[in-house]
């Protein structure tokens, strides 16, 4: 296997933002990332994969930056011939974006993995860094609320994320295995990166392939995570809610403490800087503190050199 520089932990949209300042200053070729698949989900007869697409798409250039997810100056006509014929169009794919869902669909069919499906679509897209699902087998993040259990993206798209959080589980956490290759990724690179992605739904599902997990805690690696909770509130998406659930405080403490077996150093907002010394002191992790908000390509850049420096 190739020597990395650097493995990140994907999720969600904001470790995408992050990858966009880290990838101009070093190859891309250094860089692996792992993959959160407990978002995955099959409507529209496709497999669809929001986080792999996300991360994807960020790396090949082609994301669409207003939205953080699906390909720029894409096209709907699929969607809305659906919802002239009566469809449920609650989740919303453009044609090119539908059109990666189909080829993934087509080739898990065909028999390959998911990681040879993706490694397929990188191929095709110039991607140069190496991605990795998290796991080949399903995992699924299940809410239950009061109408029922239901898939992630049904609570969080569908339901906007109103109904009340009772239990959180990843269905089929007990029997999925790392992807090829994620182990000796962990074991080979030079650092590790959580990006600011949420903890519960973007990163849980990863942390919860037992080999992963056990391998993180392992490794001498230096472990940093970027905060993605500015004093009580998420930069976006529900994270704040999840971490509420899990009885940990809603701010950088409550993150930390989600990382704390394998953290080496927590990356918080300069606003937050005075929650320093609590981290360091009751969880011995590092505290950097920055701006973590990328509202600019600047902004990225800035953050990204954080992350390579520490």
């Amino acid at each position: 296997m190739k020597e990395i520089m650097i493995l990140f932990l994907s999720g969600g949209t904001g470790t995408p933002k992050l990858l966009q300042g880290v990838l101009p200053l070093i190859n891309p070729e250094e860089v692996s990332i792992i993959s959160n698949v407990g978002d995955d989900y099959e409507i529209y007869g496709l497999y669809v994969s929001p986080d792999l697409d996300v991360i994807t798409y960020t790396t090949a250039g082609i994301i669409d930056e207003e939205k953080m997810w699906g390909i720029k100056g894409d096209t709907f006509n699929f969607i809305q011939c659906l919802e002239k014929i009566g469809e449920d169009i609650w989740f919303k794919l453009g044609d090119k974006d539908l059109s990666f869902c189909f080829l993934r669909t087509y080739l898990l069919r065909k028999g390959l993995s998911l990681s040879e499906a993706c490694k397929f679509i990188c191929d095709i897209l110039n991607v140069r860094v190496s991605i990795f699902p998290a796991s080949d087998q399903s995992i699924q993040t299940r809410i239950l609320t009061e109408k029922g259990w239901m898939h992630f993206q049904e609570w969080w798209v569908r339901e906007k994320g109103s109904l009340k959080v009772l239990n959180i589980d990843f269905k089929g956490k007990n029997t999925a295995k790392s992807s090829p290759g994620i182990l000796e990724a962990i074991n080979y690179a030079e650092k590790i990166v959580i990006g600011p992605s949420n903890p519960v739904t973007s990163i849980g599902p990863i942390l919860a392939v037992k080999e992963i997990r056990e391998t993180l805690e392992k490794t001498a690696t230096k472990v940093v995570a970027v905060s993605p909770i500015i004093g009580n509130s998420p930069l976006s998406g529900p994270a704040g809610t999840l971490i509420e659930f899990l009885n940990l405080e809603i701010s950088p403490l409550g993150v930390a403490k989600v990382y704390q077996p394998f953290l080496d150093c927590l990356i918080i907002d300069e606003s937050d800087k005075n929650m320093a010394k609590r981290i360091e002191k009751d969880l011995d992790i590092e505290v950097v503190s920055v701006n973590t908000i990328m509202k600019t390509h600047e902004d990225k850049k800035e953050l990204a050199k954080t992350v390579l420096k520490v």
